[in-house]
């Protein structure tokens, strides 16, 4: 009876604990650590996660110094045994402040072998949101990565709750991964890794500082680029987000171009424009550029920023509008994309084209049957207002060909709502020009838990829904069952040229730019590991995409 009192009231004083600090929901520090670290988990709450087969490794001597004393071998290896996830399972080691979850057993070839999307769920159900606590990450080498941006995805920024020291006030670069603590009033979660190796054996070697400051900075750029497309309208316009890429550039030294307003008509850029013109802020294109010595390649990442989607005068229903503000969602992924990658030492020329505007209705919105001349010359037909993200993005893949001289054009954009029921909600859309950029793209989505899947590229068949008797082409498809996300971006390859000698990829990331109401920083993760060898990171160099064979060559083959 004395001992059920005593264990009564350890809970008690646990839940009035917990129950505080969750009611306060402070900010979140994600910090890395480089080995596990020692702490009593009734005053430093741990979660243990990891494959079965991972888990069963395992020696009580590995996580003894993030259990001890509360936790005995006898208890933590019952508990292991006790596993039978389907999907998930966990098990508490001691009341609710040491657990140990087991991720799916099986991930099959069109998933991330990390099981990402199931570590983000874990993390979120089962953190405690108290000043100090830690996620331990159970996995192999090569899946720490991926592993480690599932975790990162558990914590946004941005908040309005009245009483909640997430707001968005604080500090723009202080983008929550330094070394908070109860003190500074920000919570801290203390990422730790028990590495595997090939051989089953568990490695000793601690993580390295390359691989710190990689996932470092990997974390500021995923939580900035939720943050960001968190964001309603009132706070992220046009202005703001110019002011964000000129944060990041005074980052990076690096001072951004910026066209904006009636300049871009001057200078042709009748897509940004006309879709922007009604808006009570200006559109813009804005670029970034990284230049180094001895670059060999041009790659330019453009993305598209609508900061906010009414659909234009072809008005979207008040049920489709609400979480249009995620419209800016390419553009986002493509900061954090490149002031991660900046960071982590890119060796080659590095764009990033900005194509900002808001879609709004007013006495000089773009009419439908209105014809607008693009950057590449060619002119459009206004049939659908509410097909405005493949206009900008027209004008910013063809000022990356002409004016940037790219060899390698990625363009990312929250483009269609076909892409959820071509690809589902978990994968974005991969079209391409190019069959081993295909195969390159599918495999970073795997290593990065960035998913992808690719679409159609068939012009020739696809590109006629486009057909205008006034004009060089209409700006939405004929037939809307006929590969619509497809034809989407191949609106966009038409400006730059179906002709076009370099390698052109079009990431349609409507769906997992969201899970629920919150921003993923989808993007992130997936272009610094599609472009990790042209780094200086020994870590994205390791999970850099290679060449492999495309599968049709594989077929012809065999």
């Amino acid at each position: 009876m004395r001992l059920l009192l005593c264990v009564q009231a350890i809970r008690n004083h646990l839940a009035r604990t917990y129950s505080s600090a969750r009611f306060k929901k402070m900010a979140t520090d994600v910090k890395f650590n480089e080995s596990l670290g020692c702490s009593d988990p009734q005053t430093h709450p741990v979660l243990i996660i990891g494959q079965l087969r991972h888990l069963n490794l395992l020696k009580f001597s590995h996580l003894e110094s993030k259990l001890s004393p509360r936790v005995t071998e006898e208890t933590f290896l019952n508990a292991v045994a006790c596993l039978h996830p389907a999907p998930t399972d966990k098990v508490s080691l001691y009341l609710d402040v040491a657990t140990v979850a087991a991720l799916p057993l099986k991930a099959s070839r069109h998933n991330t072998a990390s099981r990402a999307h199931a570590i983000t769920r874990l993390v979120k159900n089962h953190v405690l949101n108290v000043s100090e606590e830690s996620v331990v990450l159970v996995c192999e080498r090569e899946n720490l990565f991926a592993s480690a941006c599932a975790v990162v995805r558990a914590f946004p920024l941005y908040s309005r709750k009245t009483g909640n020291l997430l707001a968005s006030s604080q500090p723009k670069l202080n983008l929550g991964c330094g070394d908070g603590n109860a003190n500074s009033g920000r919570n801290v979660v203390n990422v730790e890794f028990v590495l595997i190796n090939k051989d089953g054996c568990i490695e000793s070697e601690p993580l390295t500082d390359d691989e710190l400051n990689c996932l470092n900075e990997t974390t500021r750029a995923i939580r900035m680029t939720a943050r960001i497309v968190d964001m309603p309208c009132n706070e992220m316009n046009v202005d703001h987000f110019i002011q964000e890429v000129e944060d990041v550039g005074r980052e990076l030294c690096i001072t951004p171009k910026v066209i904006r307003g009636e300049e871009l008509l001057e200078q042709g850029f009748g897509g940004i424009y006309g879709v922007g013109k009604a808006a009570a802020v200006p559109p813009a294109l804005v670029v970034l550029s990284h230049e180094p010595k001895g670059a060999q390649e041009t790659i330019a990442l453009v993305g598209k920023g609508i900061v906010y989607d009414t659909g234009g005068l072809s008005i979207k229903a008040k049920t489709g509008m609400p979480g249009m503000k995620r419209d800016c969602g390419g553009a986002a992924a493509i900061l954090g994309t490149f002031y991660a990658a900046v960071q982590c030492g890119f060796r080659d020329n590095l764009h990033a084209v900005f194509c900002l505007a808001e879609n709004s209705v007013g006495p000089n919105a773009t009419r439908p049957d209105d014809i607008h001349t693009l950057y590449s010359g060619r002119t459009v037909e206004i049939n659908n207002t509410d097909a405005e993200g493949r206009l900008v993005l027209a004008d910013g893949v063809c000022y990356a060909n002409k004016d940037l001289k790219a060899n390698i054009i990625l363009d990312m954009a929250t483009l269609t709502g076909a892409q959820g029921v071509a690809t589902g909600k978990y994968h974005g859309a991969i079209l391409t020009n190019s069959e081993t950029w295909e195969a390159k793209s599918l495999q970073a989505g795997r290593k990065s838990g960035d998913l992808l899947a690719p679409i159609i590229y068939c012009p020739e068949l696809h590109f006629s829904e486009f057909a205008s008797a006034i004009a060089d082409m209409k700006n939405s498809v004929a037939d809307r069952q006929n590969a619509q996300s497809s034809c989407a971006g191949l609106f966009i390859a038409a400006h730059l040229g179906f002709d076009y000698p370099g390698i052109w990829m079009h990431v349609d990331m409507a769906t997992p730019v969201h899970c629920g109401e919150r921003a993923t920083g989808y993007g992130v993760s997936l272009l610094l590991t599609l472009f990790g060898g042209h780094t200086d990171s020994k870590l994205l160099q390791s999970i850099a995409s290679t060449d492999e064979e495309p599968p049709s060559k594989r077929w012809c083959r065999d």
